[in-house]
């Protein structure tokens, strides 16, 4: 089939399915969640995208006891209640989830030239708050992620307040436009602006592994893997994936390791073995600290309020 300006939408038994000239991207309701990015046929999602509120615990943090403090957004990190999901498909808002297995209103040759889906969430913390992940697909597929957190008092302070991607096998390398080095809110000073390439996904060699690798203020991102998991494919050309700031710049890592694995590691051979990429999209990042190491919190402006809302986004698409 020719794509023009428009991409299929099918709406199957729980399932909504895009697909485009090069893309195709699936949604699970069930699941909650966006289950299938594939570009130019190839797959970059090993775990569907989900808020993350969790960074792996730094020396500082334990000094400070930031880490017992705000120990309940590691439970939020991990589990969540998922609320509704709202649609719009060519500005046209469903009342209720379309379920094509279940009627005959679908014809199978349905097309639009935009889809909007938001997965709301409610957060298993006390008290709990509501966050919003919304997807917006243009024809052309530019995927579009947006992250809306509302604020809520009486919460302790956020490590971190992103999204995180687990990518399906390792990145051999990845390029990006922004900061050098490894930068966090209070160290950015001796970082300088410019186009940077990284061999691999370095971790940096903590004796007991912590939070590293964050890079702050990116306007690009392109990341590049040459094997996937589909036995059929023999073919190991290097191929990317494209993200970039939408209206604001955003701060990322890119690991081998989620902020989970990198807590329960005492030291750093206790560390799996490299399988997959793990992609965190950070619109805030918590300051690191430093000034005394055992018992100094990390300067209030480099703190993230839970009672604050915060709005980021970013754009997928083809390298």
């Amino acid at each position: 089939m020719v794509y023009t300006n428009k991409m299929k939408v099918v709406y199957g038994t729980r399932i909504l399915g895009l697909h485009g000239q090069n893309f195709s991207y699936l949604f699970n309701y069930n699941l909650h969640g966006l289950e299938s990015i594939k570009i130019n046929n190839k797959e970059w999602l090993y775990r569907m995208p989900t808020p993350t509120f969790w960074r792996a615990t730094t020396d500082n943090d334990r000094g400070c006891g930031f880490n017992i403090k705000s120990a309940q957004w590691l439970s939020a990190d991990i589990f969540r209640k998922n609320k509704d999901i709202k649609l719009e498909v060519d500005n046209h808002c469903f009342s209720t989830i379309p379920d094509g297995g279940k009627s005959n209103v679908f014809s199978n040759h349905e097309f639009a030239s935009l889809v909007k889906i938001t997965f709301n969430y409610e957060t298993v913390t006390i008290p709990s708050t509501q966050v919003a992940l919304t997807y917006t697909i243009k024809a052309n597929g530019e995927l579009k992620v947006a992250l809306h957190y509302q604020g809520r008092k009486n919460l302790p302070s956020l490590p971190v307040l992103g999204i995180r991607f687990i990518i399906p096998t390792p990145a051999i390398h990845f390029d990006y436009q922004g900061l050098s080095g490894e930068t966090y809110p209070d160290r950015m000073k001796g970082a300088i602006e410019g186009k940077y390439h990284i061999d691999g996904m370095p971790v940096t060699p903590y004796l007991v592994p912590q939070e590293n690798g964050m890079h702050m203020n990116t306007q690009k991102l392109f990341i590049t893997r040459n094997t996937t998991q589909n036995n059929t494919d023999h073919i190991l050309n290097p191929f990317g994936l494209k993200i970039q700031q939408s209206d604001l710049p955003f701060n990322f890592s890119l690991l081998p390791y989620t902020s989970e694995e990198l807590e329960n590691a005492t030291h750093i051979e206790e560390l799996p073995l490299e399988r997959r990429a793990v992609l965190v999209i950070a619109g805030c990042v918590r300051g690191v600290g430093g000034i005394d190491s055992w018992g100094s919190d990390v300067k209030p402006q480099y703190t993230i309020s839970a009672e604050k809302d915060y709005d980021f986004s970013v754009i997928l698409n083809a390298k």
